[in-house]
């Protein structure tokens, strides 16, 4: 199939263009909005910005919208990524209940963002399980991943009526084995992977290992890249602007070409974040990786070993005991925007992802 017909097509079928189209030509490529956060723009700034661009879709991740509660909101976005021609996903965040006594809150958070995303024209609601391993509630992984199988089940009959797939996000939570044995237990008919390259190498695992482990279950591709290098305690990890950091990314397209064709790519580079030692080599470490696979832990020390502190200049946001100084703000609008707009080139030019923007 040709460009042209790829773009008439997605005309006709409106805000999303046929995922078996993927596997003739480009994978088609958006971007993730929160990389955006400190431009504090409206869902509709964001969509208009997401057509002046050129992208095929848009990923809403945890919109700053004022009307972002307003269900009158949630169809106008639909409308307007209909009008734009933008395929659009989104969802919510955290599900994973604190205590027992939460788990009916957690149960009805999913379903909430359920009605919002299947309201806004989104065919996945987007899930964590937990921002990472230390904010798991006290006892073993399998306790938290039986936890997480009742909680989807519970869920279940209304995603399906509804139409929809759950897509968990790979967090700093659990490593690619633990998510595939939830999704299993769970049901691969109505729960998928988000897949996100920038998080793996926080449970000391190669962003290829969890594609590979994940591939038949991924809803959604998202691209993030990391400089990982040696420290006195274990490993030190950044987050960088896409193709600047020690990740190989015409290995994980290529990858994800063969194993996962069918889904939307979404740039995603989060940065501003200062580096976060890991300290695999602290015997406490283990205490919460008690049956990590050691042939996981050589393929991404290896990784790691090639890789060396970020030498570009970065505005850091997240400064530890204190909030972003005012004087931060405006570099870090400007720096958002200028590693979003760097990484969607190199992910069009180099990685050659996208439809729209060869018309």
């Amino acid at each position: 199939m040709t460009r042209r017909r790829f773009l008439s097509s997605a005309a006709a079928a409106a805000p999303a263009a046929s995922l078996a189209l993927a596997q003739a030509g480009p994978m088609p490529m958006g971007f993730n909005t929160y990389c955006l956060r400190a431009l504090r723009w409206t869902d509709r700034q964001l969509l208009d910005y997401a057509t002046e661009q050129k992208h095929d879709a848009i990923f809403l991740q945890d919109s700053l919208d004022p009307r972002t509660k307003d269900p009158a909101h949630w169809a106008e976005v639909k409308t307007w990524a209909a009008e734009r021609q933008l395929h659009l996903e989104t969802g919510g965040g955290g599900i994973m209940p604190r205590t027992p006594d939460a788990f009916q809150s957690s149960v009805d958070n999913i379903l909430y963002n359920a009605k919002r995303a299947k309201a806004m024209g989104s065919p996945i609601i987007r899930c964590v399980l937990a921002s990472n391993r230390a904010s798991l509630p006290p006892g073993p992984a399998e306790q938290h991943m039986a936890t997480a199988v009742r909680l989807l089940k519970a869920v279940k009959s209304q995603i399906v009526d509804a139409g929809l797939k759950i897509a968990i996000e790979i967090h700093k939570d659990f490593q690619a084995w633990e998510h595939h044995t939830i999704i299993e237990e769970a049901g691969r008919d109505f729960v998928g992977t988000y897949m996100d390259t920038g998080n793996p190498v926080f449970v000391l695992e190669h962003p290829m290992t969890t594609l590979e482990t994940m591939a038949p279950y991924i809803l959604t591709l998202h691209l993030r890249d990391s400089v990982i290098y040696d420290h006195p305690r274990g490993v030190a990890v950044q987050w960088v602007p896409l193709g600047e950091g020690v990740v190989d990314f015409k290995e994980i397209v290529e990858a994800a070409r063969r194993l996962c064709p069918n889904v939307y790519v979404y740039i995603k580079p989060i940065t501003g974040r200062p580096p976060e030692v890991i300290p695999y080599l602290e015997d406490s470490y283990w205490k919460t990786f008690p049956k990590a696979r050691s042939s996981e832990l050589a393929r991404f020390l290896a990784l790691a070993r090639r890789g060396r502190p970020y030498e570009g200049t970065m505005v850091i946001e997240d400064l530890p005991g204190r909030p972003t100084p005012e004087a931060f703000k405006g570099a870090l609008e400007f720096q958002q925007k200028e590693h979003v707009e760097r990484s969607v080139a190199y992910g069009r030019k180099t990685l050659g992802l996208g439809v729209r923007w060869r018309a």
